[in-house]
């Protein structure tokens, strides 16, 4: 049984960034990190190596694609036991920049849910 539901974060456009993200990916390797989600929502708490706590309730889900040549990070939130997929990236070359974006979009949803 899911312990956690997961859910796309959606702009306030009505964008769901995540989805476009995953979309955007080779089937087999949104195959790889749809499980490494479905893992977490199954077994939360989670750690390493599928999901690292980065402060404030922000935590990355780490996905290894392309025969272990490419990381995929989704950055996620936990509220109200929905787990929030709040941003997508590939690499680490702007991961300070991703992190930031995925707290905005966390501090938006704890907006609009006040």
């Amino acid at each position: 049984m899911k312990r956690l539901i997961a859910r796309f974060f959606k702009t306030e456009g009505g964008r769901e960034p995540v989805r476009d993200f995953l979309l955007g990916l080779p089937g087999e390797d949104r195959k790889i990190v749809g499980q490494d989600i479905a893992t977490v929502e199954f077994g939360w708490p989670v750690g390493m190596p599928v999901c690292r706590p980065l402060g404030g309730g922000l935590h990355e889900i780490r996905s290894t694609i392309r025969d272990g040549k490419v990381e995929v990070r989704v950055y996620v939130c936990v509220e109200a036991q929905v787990l929030v997929l709040l941003h997508g990236q590939q690499g680490k070359g702007r991961q300070d920049a991703d992190i930031a974006l995925a707290r905005g979009r966390q501090a938006e949803l704890r907006r609009r849910s006040s």
